[in-house]
């Protein structure tokens, strides 16, 4: 455990080279592979050999490599690929956020300001196209693995204009639609990043508007869900409570608020969740939270929860809300 920054590190590494799609159709060499990516041969063969002894790739025969069921998701065709993650978790910014986890924990404030001279991570990026792109990326492959679960935890054929709030570029709202034929939906994000939306490879683009703001403003009105993915834990309570006051201005009864995040579980469990909070110290400057931490927000910002549907532990959860 103490050394598992290095495997992060070389599945990283693998994933900005592309070694899982070079592989996709079938064994090659090291020395394929090594020409493929204009890589050293030798260091090559030493990050592969190192990533195979742990169950990613397999090394057969004359230093070959394939790839096995732990790395085929690593593939970029894949839907559920996490290569895009991948790269982004070795990506030079947020590598050192972790690196300096110890100042946020003894200062209790999110570590990338303090490191970069106030500027937050969503200013650092916008500033940085080519970081965006990777961290758009990274969201939509993020989408697209939790997307099938949360569309069978919850019912939204009830719906018939969803509003998704800090949509990046429409992977859940695709799955969302493609489920739900009669349903129409906003796709709601910044200008730039609403802009490199694209759902007609889901066949639904015809019935998804795409709008370009700040949910800190203002956000479509008329719409009878409101959804927010991984929005709510990249904020501060007092930040989130404003985001959710911006939705709640918009919404009237029946409509409903659906954030879907994943919920602090019981000491001794949740791993996935826990670590995904130290991430919020690390970067963003949010935090994941309890339930009774999501009913407290909820009831400051205008709205009473009704129920969290779960697919299942450590995972995400539809956490609905009406308004009041």
């Amino acid at each position: 455990m103490i050394n598992g920054f290095q495997i992060s590190q070389a599945i990283h590494v693998a994933a900005v080279l592309g070694i899982a799609d070079l592989l996709k159709d079938g064994p090659r060499s090291n020395d394929q592979l090594a020409l493929a990516t204009s890589t050293n041969p030798a260091t090559l063969y030493r990050l592969l050999r190192a990533l195979a002894s742990v169950g990613v790739f397999e090394e057969v025969a004359g230093k070959t490599f394939a790839l096995n069921p732990l790395s085929q998701p690593l593939r970029t065709d894949r839907p559920d690929s996490i290569a895009a993650w991948a790269v982004l978790i070795g990506q030079e910014y947020f590598w050192n956020a972790w690196g300096n986890l110890l100042t946020g924990i003894k200062t209790g404030e999110n570590v990338f300001p303090q490191m970069h001279d106030g500027m937050g991570v969503w200013e650092y990026r916008e500033t940085r196209p080519e970081l965006n792109a990777i961290f758009n990326a990274a969201m939509t492959s993020s989408s697209r693995g939790v997307s099938a679960s949360v569309v069978q935890a919850y019912d939204f054929s009830q719906f018939k204009l969803i509003v998704d709030v800090g949509g990046n570029r429409g992977a859940l709202l695709a799955a969302i639609l493609t489920a739900n034929p009669s349903a129409r939906a906003i796709n709601f994000d910044q200008p730039h990043v609403v802009s490199d939306a694209d759902l007609a490879a889901a066949g639904v683009a015809d019935r998804c508007e795409l709008v370009g703001g700040s949910f800190f403003e203002s956000v479509p009105s008329g719409g009878d869900a409101y959804v927010m993915k991984s929005i709510i834990h990249d904020w501060t309570d007092e930040e989130s409570i404003e985001i959710l006051k911006v939705c709640r201005k918009a919404m009237s009864p029946p409509a409903k608020l659906l954030v879907i995040e994943q919920v602090v579980g019981q000491p001794n469990e949740g791993t996935a969740t826990k670590f995904s909070d130290l991430n919020m110290l690390a970067l963003p400057g949010g935090r994941e939270r309890t339930e009774e931490e999501f009913t407290q927000l909820f009831e400051q910002s205008g709205f009473r929860l009704t129920c969290v549907a779960s697919p299942g532990p450590d995972t995400y959860c539809v956490i609905e809300g009406v308004p009041v």
